[in-house]
């Protein structure tokens, strides 16, 4: 009877830790769903601006958020609110934030009101710039709105378990995995699967067999289309059958659930987390029968398109009063007969559904106020600053008009209180008081704390930056000793990849061979095909794989075969690489480093110059251009001392020209924003840069015996552009300009030209017009021919450069045509 008795209060105890984890849950799903309700409802009364809800989607998130362990990562869907609140890295306070764009990133550790809600992150970084201990913390990747631009780097997040497995070299970095046992969990909406995103990111992840669980949310509809129009079969699941793991075949374990079953809900996640988690097995996870009871946005309604039919379903099979009914309906029989219920009637859950529409509702009016209560408080410095002048001034009429305008508004913006000062500072130009110059400085101050909230963190802004690393020149012996820049290159990734152990290259060809120009050739031998390996043809996947190994603690080099080829990934590198760091206000970070080659290679589709194009798409990252491959190395070396992504364009018709092979191989530095004076000279100015730059250098010659002295200026490095103004050094020397470079008309050149015109004041310099030399507005023509007549030649550069000098001096240069 006693044994009976201590059973009975094990049950009891076992059961009232359910009972409390259960109704623990239901109270997240219903405090998740009143925060898409009363968000819904705050951009609707233009509090805030958009909204996107996770309402809906509550169940399943609850599932994933039990089988998600510290360490682990997600790289998830704008939808995933409730699973961020069940892992304790989202407040009700914080989603109102978020809406409202607080620019406090104590009030949205999110993004400090950069992104729009739903998009969640964790700060994988101290204030310094180090990283925090990732394996004692849950994880987020910052989201992206882009629809499966999540998944690149989703991949790249599950493969540095397998590295940090398998490879010896980094498994002393106990911070950042805990013996590879880390599993990436990957979200996103059914329609979204028709990315070719996705397919490359899940076909990439079968291949490489990584601890990857991918769930897809199933609403059977994308905005307002069907899933019959988005999906073959109206299944990802049925589709992707082929991907089953097989015996002794490769592949997925896949599962299909509904999304309403909370108790095959967290069956199943628990099966999936202990596949990914101990045997490297990518997971797909189908949870179908979710509904969108809002709608896709606050942008319209989802009555337009769902019949009578459809919406009732929903509303039937809305995932939590499915999970309600089954929590009312939950009876356990104990060995004595007694029967346990979760409640002992429907006023319990009704108790707490009210406090959870409390809790959010507190919320709400309390991130409200942090939010408007901040800017108040700068309304009425702005006031009196604009009472103190109107006192003064001759046009205080005016300006107390402004001043009782701006007190009227009851709930104030930034912008109308900067606009209303700014605007009253032109009443007072023509006068001189005290009062004046402390209405300047409220401006300039805000100014400036506007760049703080608004523009800081686009790259390392700590003692990481790469900016910070100072040219180191390489060292020769006394004896030249002249390889093809192929050997630099290999011999210098090879000081690299032994300097730093946390390294890993990869790319299309970059392992086994060596990659196309032998600048890896005999590395994977020597370090083995984990930290040099091959990739299949997907270049938006292998710069997800860097982004998300690099946001893990690695140093990924990607490779990608030729720079035309960037253009596939050009997306992941804009809307995920470039603003990751801007994006989590410095919280987040991902060091990847893009090689390729590019310039001077034949026809449309090999010509590799499209500059203009990737710079103007890639703010948040270096993007630089070495000459040849000492310069490559040289800037290799530098980013592995910093902390920011970058792209390195090597030239890819250097890789037989002889140079001299440096003594200091993983050591010397090109410097980044820097420019080299190539040669001296006194008639002109040419910056150029890459293999350009030599066409440059071959017609200095030919201009040499016509009696002109060029100077010549390497830009190196277009992002940044010249940080110490040498350029307009060279030009108040020279008094002309002619910028060349094989990007199309517009381009790079303009680029440069705006930079040494405007923001170094270049154009008070010069005694002629400031020219470019561009190649064709088209596509480069194949072959010899097709690239002289498409591309700056030398021949090209000596007659613009005797034009500008002609029209300077036309006695002593008569016009050539």
């Amino acid at each position: 009877m006693l044994q009976k008795t201590v059973t009975l209060n094990q049950q009891e105890i076992s059961f009232n830790d359910f009972k409390k984890e259960v109704l623990s849950d239901y109270k997240i799903a219903k405090i998740s769903r009143e925060c898409s309700l009363l968000g819904r409802r705050e951009v609707l009364t233009g509090k805030a601006k958009f909204g996107i809800f996770g309402d809906g989607k509550e169940v399943p998130q609850l599932a994933m958020a039990k089988a998600f362990k510290k360490g682990d990562f997600r790289s998830g869907y704008y939808r995933d609110q409730t699973f961020m609140m069940a892992i304790g890295e989202l407040t009700a306070q914080q989603f109102f934030a978020g809406l409202y764009a607080h620019t406090d990133i104590k009030a949205d550790p999110m993004s400090a009101g950069r992104q729009m809600g739903g998009h969640f992150a964790t700060h994988s970084l101290n204030e310094d710039g180090s990283w925090k201990n990732l394996t004692k913390q849950y994880n987020s990747s910052a989201d992206i709105s882009p629809t499966a631009g999540q998944m690149p780097r989703l991949l790249g997040l599950a493969q540095a378990s397998k590295i940090y497995r398998n490879e010896k070299s980094v498994q002393h970095k106990t911070n950042f995995s805990n013996q590879g046992n880390e599993v990436a969990w990957g979200t996103i909406g059914n329609a979204s699967t028709s990315e070719g995103l996705f397919f490359e990111t899940i076909n990439a992840a079968g291949v490489l067999q990584v601890p990857m669980v991918m769930s897809v949310w199933d609403d059977e509809y994308g905005i307002s289309v069907h899933a019959k129009y988005q999906t073959t079969k109206e299944s990802i699941s049925e589709i992707l059958k082929g991907f089953q793991r097989e015996h002794e075949k490769d592949g997925y374990e896949i599962f299909v659930i509904n999304g309403w079953d909370y108790v095959q809900l967290v069956d199943v996640y628990q099966k999936a987390a202990k596949i990914a988690r101990e045997e490297h097995v990518p997971v797909l996870i189908h949870v179908k029968e979710l509904t969108q009871p809002q709608g896709h946005s606050t942008s319209g309604s989802h009555e337009r398109y769902k019949d009578k039919e459809r919406l009732q379903w929903e509303k039937e099979h809305d995932c939590i009063t499915k999970f309600r009914e089954w929590i009312l309906d939950f009876e356990l029989e104990t060995e004595t007969g007694d029967i346990l219920r979760f409640v002992a009637s429907e006023e319990e859950l009704i108790i707490l559904e009210k406090e959870a529409k409390k809790e959010v509702t507190n919320a709400k009016r309390n991130a409200w106020n942090a939010f408007l209560n901040e800017i108040k408080s700068e309304l009425l410095v702005a006031v009196q600053l604009l009472e103190n002048v109107a006192a003064k001034s001759n046009n205080g009429t005016f300006i107390t008009k402004f001043k009782n305008d701006l007190s009227a508004i009851g709930e104030p913006t930034r912008k109308d209180i900067l606009a209303t000062a700014r605007k009253c500072l032109r009443y007072l130009k023509d006068e001189h008081f005290s009062k004046k110059i402390e209405l300047q400085n409220f401006i300039k101050t805000s100014l400036q704390d506007a760049h703080n909230r608004y523009s800081s963190h686009l790259l390392s802004e700590t003692e990481l930056t790469p900016l910070g690393v100072l040219e180191n020149k390489p060292i020769y012996d006394q004896t030249k000793n002249l390889v093809d820049g192929r050997i630099i290159m290999r011999d210098n990734f090879d000081a690299v990849l032994l300097k730093h152990p946390d390294v890993v290259i990869f790319g299309e060809d970059a392992g086994f061979i060596g990659d196309v120009n032998q600048g890896l050739e005999g590395l994977q031998e020597k370090y083995g095909a984990t930290r040099i390996s091959d990739t299949g043809i997907r270049e938006a996947t292998i710069i997800g794989q860097g982004i998300g190994l690099a946001m893990r603690g690695l140093r990924p080099i990607a490779e990608i075969q030729y720079l035309d080829y960037l253009l596939y990934a050009l997306q992941i590198m804009s809307d995920d690489l470039a603003t990751l760091r801007y994006r989590t206000f410095g919280k987040q970070k991902a060091p990847l480093i893009i090689r390729t080659r590019g310039h001077r290679l034949e026809g449309i589709w090999h010509a590799g110059s499209p500059m203009g194009g990737i710079i103007n798409n890639v703010r948040g990252m270096h993007v630089l251009v070495p000459r040849n491959m000492t310069k490559a190395a040289g800037f290799y070396n530098t980013l592995l001392e910093g902390d920011d992504p970058a792209l390195v364009i090597e030239c890819l018709n250097g890789y037989r020209l002889k140079e001299e092979l440096p003594t200091n191989l993983g050591d010397f530095k090109t410097p980044i924003g820097v420019v080299e004076t190539v040669k001296e000279g006194k008639d002109i100015t040419i910056i150029s840069y890459g293999s350009t730059l030599r066409i440059v250098q071959e017609a200095e010659k030919d201009l040499a015996q016509v009696g002109i002295d060029i100077e010549i200026v390497d830009a190196q490095s277009l992002l940044p552009f010249d940080v110490a103004h040498d350029c307009v050094k060279s030009v108040a020397k020279t008094n002309k300009l002619l910028v060349v470079d094989e990007d199309v008309p517009g381009g790079a050149s303009a680029y440069l030209l705006q930079e040494i015109l405007e923001n170094q004041n270049g154009y008070q310099y010069l005694d002629s017009k400031p020219a470019t030399l561009t190649a064709k507005e088209h596509r480069t023509a194949y072959g010899t021919d097709g690239d002289y007549f498409s591309k700056p030649s030398a021949e090209d550069v000596f007659e613009k450069v005797y034009e500008i000098m002609h029209e300077f001096n036309p006695q002593k240069f008569k016009s050539l045509y």
